[in-house]
């Protein structure tokens, strides 16, 4: 498992709306500076976000984005599930996947199976009201 810009950068630009709730609608403009993030690309991270209803939209005069819901109520897998492809160590656990002639055989499978719900269990256990906590004993994430 890869995660790719998109998914790094939509879980910027959550977090970046979640640290500004009190300015209401954000310009994309503004995002896009705050995060050293192209506006070009951001634009289709956001569409992402607000066709899933992560994001609320403006247009016009004070316009932008928000989010809404508060920032407890979006954990970093639903985020990532979003814009990745694919969460799965190996492509057999991926949804849809064909099933594969050796898994009745296969050794490897229960790990890849437990791999793939810590990797869940993790991500679903972190908010993206805890990536703006600023208490050091919170844990270290860097995005």
């Amino acid at each position: 498992m890869l995660i790719s810009t998109r998914g790094r950068y939509a879980l910027r630009v959550m977090i970046d709306l979640a640290e500004h709730p009190s300015d209401g609608y954000i310009p994309l403009k503004v995002i896009a500076a705050r995060q050293e993030i192209s506006e070009k690309y951001l634009e289709s991270i956001i569409k992402l976000l607000v066709r899933a209803g992560f994001l609320q939209g403006h247009r016009g005069k004070g316009g932008g984005y928000r989010l809404t819901r508060t920032p407890e109520q979006y954990s970093v897998k639903c985020i990532l599930k979003l814009t990745e492809e694919s969460l799965s160590p190996v492509s057999c656990l991926e949804p849809g996947a064909p099933s594969c002639p050796r898994m009745a055989d296969c050794r490897t499978l229960s790990m890849w199976k437990g791999l793939d719900q810590t990797i869940s269990d993790y991500l679903s256990g972190i908010t993206v009201a805890d990536l703006i906590r600023t208490d050091p004993d919170a844990g270290s994430y860097v995005i």
